[in-house]
Order: C-alpha cells, then structure tokens, then sequence
C-alpha cells in the first residue's frame, strides 16, 4: 500500500527535531526532500506511515540514535580537496605566517585547527597537506581536528582513498606527492594522515568535547547556511569561547557574521576577508 504523503504538521514536527538536535533547518520548499529521505528510513525500520515513524522517533530506546541516522540521509556532503583556493592562499601565506611569528615570539609551537563539519575529509587534508608544504612547522605539534555529524562520513575520512570527483580543483603536483594508486582511486599517504584526528560530532555540542578548547583557527565553509538563525548565533558564540585570542575563525564564501555576532573583528586580508577574535582589551 503506498505511503500517504508527508502532511504539513508532520514536516513541522520532523523540521524542528532536527533543528532542535544539530541545528540543520529546511524551509517549506525542502519538503518534498525531507519527505523523499525519510521515506528511505520508513523503509528501513517497515514502518507504513509518516506517522508511525514519529512516533518512532519519539521512543526513549531507539529515537536518538535513528534521529542520527536521519541526519545523516539529509546532510549535505559536497567537498573536495583545495575548494575554495583564494580562502587557502590566505591561509598558506597571511595566517599561518602571522600565528607562527606570535607564537615564536612566546616560546610556543603548538597548532591547533579545527575543521567544522569536515565531510568526508577532503578538507582536513588539504589543510595537512598545506602545512606540510609550507615546511614551517616541522618541529612544532601539529593537530587538526576534523568532526563531522554523518559517522558514514567519518569512516571514509579515515579511510582516506578518494575517487576523481574529490580532485576536481586539484594540481598534479599534490596528487603524486601525498597520494599513492589504488585501484583506481587515490589514498592519501600517512604523512598527511597523522596530521588529522576524525571523530563524529554534533557541532551543536562541540564546547563539550575537551580536544576543540584553546584552538588557533576553525574552519567552517559552507555549513552554517544549513543553520537555523538560533543555531548559527549558538554556534558562532560556541566557536568564539573555543578559539584563542587572536584565533582565526574562516566561513564559506557565501557566509558572514551579519546579524549573528559582533564579536569577532574582520580582518581584510589580501586574498580574502576572515573573522578572527580580538585579544582582551587593554592587551597590545
């Protein structure tokens, strides 16, 4: 017997769960993509209604972790390695230069990136494989931290064998350097792969996760659209406490702070323009 279709008050409830649980928002006219992915998961647990799978959603034993596994048939997975080129230029040569001089001026050499919502991986690794070419950090502790809600996603980052979808944008150079053949696909070599710690995370909750504190720079391209106005303000507030001083904070192209913090200076740098959190008043 076919499914009825999704009702309003059924996509309501579902739209605002998810938001609630890891801040993903669908307007009105994702309906219909809502209703598509969920009837996958109606499939999957033989349930033969919208309704019955609310309910479903609502058990104590099982309604969190099939709420996870919904996130995951609705999240947005588009990456690949080097996206986004003018943001990493500004990166490899403005920011890492002027974090390794301030360091340096103190005694420390200690770098910390996070990259929020990190998908399958590919943008971890670019970021490892751009550290590694800069040769500036060699004898520093290097950790990049990459999370990602989808645990599918996770478990092919730290794979890391990538198809030629994932190098798209990517130069010759890289691949025969940091990549070796296999199969048909390209795996990124252990140099690189030892620079980055995967784990699955709901961003929402990420000031609850002890590595993420006291970190130089967070990478948070093309994530935040998918935020409610709430999430994106919680979120935002969340990476401000989770940043050192004059910590880099780097947004989607199509991303900015408008009308969700004022704490953060922009910094108008010469290949892009990137948030970073201002030292303490009083404080050279």
């Amino acid at each position: 017997m076919p499914v009825a279709p999704l009702s309003d008050a059924e996509f309501t409830w579902v739209r605002d769960r998810i938001a609630g649980f890891c801040g993903l928002y669908f307007d009105q006219e994702l309906k219909y993509l809502v209703e598509r992915r969920l009837l996958r998961r109606l499939e999957a647990r033989h349930l033969r209604s919208f309704g019955e799978y609310l309910l479903y959603l609502q058990r104590p034993s099982a309604g969190s972790q099939e709420l996870s596994l919904l996130v995951e048939n609705l999240a947005t997975n588009e990456t690949y390695f080097f996206r986004e080129d003018f943001q990493l230029r500004a990166f490899r040569e403005e920011i890492l230069p002027e974090i390794k001089a301030r360091k340096e001026a103190t005694g420390e050499h200690r770098l910390r990136i996070f990259s929020a919502g990190c998908s399958s991986g590919e943008e971890p690794y670019t970021i490892a494989m751009l550290i590694l070419e800069s040769q500036a950090f060699s004898d520093w502790k290097v950790e990049i931290l990459a999370g990602d809600i989808s645990a599918t996603m996770i478990e092919i980052a730290r794979r890391g064998i990538y198809s030629a979808a994932s190098f798209r944008v990517t130069d010759e150079y890289y691949l025969q350097k940091y990549f070796t053949k296999l199969n048909g696909k390209y795996q990124i070599l252990p140099a690189v792969k030892d620079l980055v710690h995967f784990n699955v995370l709901n961003l929402l909750l990420a000031e609850k996760s002890p590595p993420l504190l006291n970190l130089d720079i967070i990478f948070c391209r093309n994530v935040i659209i998918y935020f409610n106005l709430e999430s994106k303000r919680q979120l935002v507030a969340q990476f401000y406490r989770l940043l050192r001083e004059e910590g880099f904070l780097l947004l989607g192209h199509s991303e900015s702070l408008m009308n969700l913090s004022t704490a953060f200076r922009l910094r108008h740098l010469r290949h892009d323009l990137v948030y970073q959190k201002p030292p303490h008043e009083g404080k050279d």
